[in-house]
């Protein structure tokens, strides 16, 4: 497995756990694997695997890139109480991992 792989597969893996830490039973892993891959090229850069909850222009650039640009929703009070439901959601996380972060949200908005 190449180096890329394995932090690919950790990133997966930190996901699957948070994303049952939240409460989630029933992985979709093709929609988490989606996810996960958009990060290939990024999987060494701290802040492009991790969001943080507290950072506003974090959680705005989430909205813009992911909830609109990836999921099609464009009206940003529905997207900013999806996010601000998955701040909550994963509250007790300290490293909120992207890939789940983002599962979370597509969940929170079907």
């Amino acid at each position: 497995m190449s180096d890329v792989q394995s932090k690919l597969a950790q990133l997966k893996a930190t996901a699957e756990k948070q994303l049952t830490d939240c409460g989630v039973s029933n992985i979709d892993h093709e929609k988490l694997d989606g996810y996960v891959n958009s990060l290939k090229t990024m999987v060494d850069n701290k802040d492009a695997v991790l969001v943080s909850g507290l950072d506003a222009s974090e959680l705005e650039t989430v909205r813009r890139n992911f909830v609109e640009k990836k999921l099609g929703v464009t009206d940003k009070d529905k997207a900013m109480a999806a996010i601000t439901s998955v701040v909550d959601k994963m509250s007790g996380i300290k490293m909120k991992n992207r890939p789940a972060f983002y599962y979370l949200v597509s969940e929170a908005l079907s």
